[in-house]
């Protein structure tokens, strides 16, 4: 089969014609139908600090967004049939340490994500557990069903608790208008949150017109007005702040601005990604103002799914999410959706598997 192929560490990848996975008798083997490129893709073809630290497996087939037809079931597989629409649940967990043990999967303390520690989804074939399988309705959008696994973090930074009335009618603000966060934003909306407050970093004008889109009231350029966005918030809430924060871009300045913009008993939830240690005043941010913090990694396994199957039945909000999808290429020119998404021309680039 044809893969897209890390087999080097440094910068880019190649295709290369790779033998087709086996499946062991736990697994299903899938042909690949829908792609899409996630950051942490991004991260491995520009081989930066993060994925230097992180990556040791090399060479590594690498992605993990996508849905495909089951082509191949192991013999003990008995909840997944040949033919059926399928995306992964991309935490490949152990089962049996302490936090799977205690309904906390997504945190597993032996945990190897799909594309990353082992090989993953940008080639023709792809196998993977069943204990990963997602059965997705057939007559979903192939490429939307590739954007599950990233819209199930942007519903767990929103709902850690799955109480939605922490947000229906409360102000909250998204900084970072990345795909997951102009997700979050969509997902706000839906469930009624009062006011969407967005940030987004640099002048990517494409993400800036999706936030409103996607339904902010009011999206702030940290590029323009980096220094006037607490002020404006808090005067866009008489004061108050906001009830709730999602930090979605890893900036320093975003995490400080967060607990500024936070009211008093308030919640941030933390999903961004920061390169190194970050300075944080815990003492006004947190303590003093009774803040509750959640540090957010992937999707609860598998109550998240559920809550995005449910969001995705809705017709309006199907056309939102699939919107942040800007641009399709062959995934034998993948090069050209790096570029894309490295020169902050694209929100979300999809990949046909074209070879």
């Amino acid at each position: 089969m044809y893969a897209v192929v890390k087999g080097w560490r440094g910068p880019g990848a190649e295709i290369r014609s790779v033998e087709t996975p086996k499946i062991d008798k736990d697994e299903v083997l899938v042909e690949v139908k829908a792609l899409s490129i996630c950051g942490t893709d991004v991260h491995i073809w520009n081989w930066d600090s993060w994925a230097r630290n992180r990556v040791k497996k090399i060479p590594l087939i690498f992605g993990h967004e996508f849905a495909g037809r089951v082509v191949e079931v192991g013999s003990d597989v008995t909840t997944v049939e040949v033919g059926d629409m399928v995306s992964a649940e991309t935490h490949i967990v152990d089962g049996t340490c302490y936090q799977c043990k205690t309904d906390r999967m997504h945190i597993c303390r032996n945990m190897k994500i799909l594309g990353v520690d082992t090989d993953g989804v940008f080639a023709e074939y792809v196998a993977i557990p069943e204990r990963n399988i997602w059965k997705n309705d057939p007559k979903l959008d192939p490429f939307l069903m590739a954007l599950q696994e990233p819209l199930g973090n942007a519903v767990q930074t929103v709902l850690p608790k799955d109480h939605i009335e922490d947000i229906a009618g409360k102000n909250v603000a998204v900084l970072g208008c990345g795909p997951t966060g102009l997700m979050a934003i969509a997902v706000l909306r839906e469930i009624g949150a009062a006011k969407v407050f967005a940030t987004a970093g640099g002048l990517n004008k494409v993400r800036l017109e999706l936030a409103k889109k996607m339904g902010a009231d009011l999206v702030l350029s940290v590029a323009e007005e980096g220094d006037k966005i607490v002020k404006t918030i808090l005067d866009e809430t008489d004061g108050n702040g906001v009830d709730v924060v999602l930090e979605m871009s890893g900036s320093p300045q975003a995490l400080k601005q967060a607990f500024e913009i936070l009211t008093p008993g308030g919640r941030v939830s933390l999903l961004g990604i920061f390169k190194g240690p970050v300075t944080l005043d815990v003492t006004n941010g947190i303590v003093f103002k009774a803040a509750t913090v959640y540090g957010i990694t992937g999707r609860r396994m598998f109550q998240t799914w559920y809550q995005v199957r449910g969001l995705l039945s809705r017709p309006r909000f199907r056309e939102k999410i699939a919107s942040i999808i800007t641009h399709k290429v062959p995934v034998r020119d993948i090069e050209e959706g790096m570029n894309l998404l490295n020169n902050k021309e694209a929100a979300k680039v999809a990949l046909e598997p074209k070879w």
